[in-house]
């Protein structure tokens, strides 16, 4: 009779520690993954946001730089596209997506008149 307690109370002990052991792995496994959002997803959807930003403020005479390396200057906007003019040959002029901008330098008399707005 003895031995049938000590065996009822085993098994209740090793039932509740079975439920605080899988509680602790959803914890784990939740934490893990708030984690790994503000470490990988949210600086990439940040920077994903201000790279269309930039690329939605491109505008005419602007230089820009592509993703392939090559520097250029914006002659035409036209919804996605933007006609870029390579080099100091006149005659070079190649329509792209914007999505191919990666950085834009804005034209100085631009960036000079925002100044003055500002003050």
């Amino acid at each position: 009779m003895l031995t049938m307690l000590l065996e009822a109370k085993t098994n209740e002990a090793a039932t509740a520690g079975a439920g605080t052991g899988l509680a602790f792995t959803i914890f784990y496994i939740v934490a893990i993954c708030v984690f790994m959002y503000f470490v990988f997803i949210r600086p990439q959807k940040k920077q994903q946001k201000q790279m269309d930003e930039l690329r939605d403020t491109v505008r005419p005479g602007d230089n820009i730089m592509t993703t392939g390396g090559f520097y250029g200057v914006v002659l035409d906007v036209v919804d996605d596209t933007v006609i870029v003019e390579f080099g100091n040959n006149k005659n070079c002029r190649i329509p792209m997506h914007k999505n191919a901008i990666a950085e834009v330098e804005k034209d100085e008399e631009e960036e000079e008149s925002k100044d003055s707005k500002k003050k």
